[in-house]
């Protein structure tokens, strides 16, 4: 059960959820890729690509958005995290501002649900336990002083993410 009411754990494929927006672990220049970001552009189909070229890129820790096309959600925000280097270069700070920026985002447009993945838990290699502490973490400092989004999903690719999140959510 988890104790936090904005704040929930999902096992499942990001771009099968239902939400006002998804986030897309990006690479910068947005026009899709491998894991996370290669699954978002094939399920949304070629108009995500063709917006996402009129973006021009995006920096490591920034969020840009784009309309849901084929997605069940109606936008995708696009965020470049870090690609993990033993934690000296940063990537903790930039790992936060991917959530931060994200979170303004999905804010500033009035979205009431949002949904993340494991922003560079993948191919670039962030420990997946530190990057679901920043993302809790920065999540919850968000929800705190905002009331947009009203409801915050990290979706877990397999159970020791789900694990990991669970675990983290359940220390309040």
């Amino acid at each position: 059960m988890m104790k936090h009411k904005k704040i929930e754990v999902i096992l499942g494929d990001i771009t099968r959820i239902k939400a006002d927006v998804i986030v897309n672990a990006a690479n910068r220049s947005l026009l899709g890729g491998g894991g996370v970001d290669g699954a978002i552009h094939r399920a949304a189909g070629p108009g995500l690509l063709e917006e996402c070229k009129s973006l021009k890129g995006c920096e490591t820790g920034d969020a840009k958005i784009t309309k849901g096309y084929n997605l069940d959600a109606k936008y995708v925000i696009h965020t470049v995290g870090p690609v993990w280097y033993g934690g000296g270069d940063d990537e903790h700070n930039q790992l936060a501002s991917c959530y931060q920026n994200s979170l303004k985002l999905a804010k500033e447009k009035k979205l009431k649900t949002i949904a993340f993945p494991g922003i560079s838990t993948g191919v670039y290699g962030f420990p997946r336990d530190q990057a679901a502490f920043i993302a809790v973490t920065e999540t919850k400092r968000f929800l705190e002083k905002n009331s947009y989004p009203e409801k915050v999903s990290f979706i877990a690719f397999d159970e020791e993410n789900l694990e990991i999140y669970q675990r983290l959510l359940n220390q309040e």
